[in-house]
């Protein structure tokens, strides 16, 4: 299971091999344990398969007014109706 050895000032940790049957009965806790970061593979009949790892939510946000400071400007032309051809290309795929 997961065990960590130290050697000089680096510390590695083992992994732990499950097989599939056991990761069945037994993935809500191997769930837990790989997200407190003990590294998780799951094995078929000794052959490494697959390897847990939590999900690094590095989602932050959204903070209004962002883009204030930019220099953006949008000429009077953007609104503009589009040319009948462009129009048609647009709606081609539909």
């Amino acid at each position: 299971m997961g065990e960590s050895a130290k050697t000089g000032s680096t510390t590695s940790v083992v992994e732990s091999t499950v097989s599939v049957n056991e990761a069945k009965w037994q993935l809500s806790q191997l769930l837990d344990r790989a997200v407190a970061g003990e590294p998780i593979v799951i094995a078929r009949a000794g052959r490494r398969l697959v390897r847990l790892v939590p999900i690094v939510d590095d989602h932050r946000p959204r903070q209004p007014g962002l883009a204030k400071s930019t220099d953006i400007h949008i000429s009077d032309a953007f609104f503009d109706p589009l040319p009948e051809d462009e129009l048609a290309a647009w709606s081609a795929g539909e």
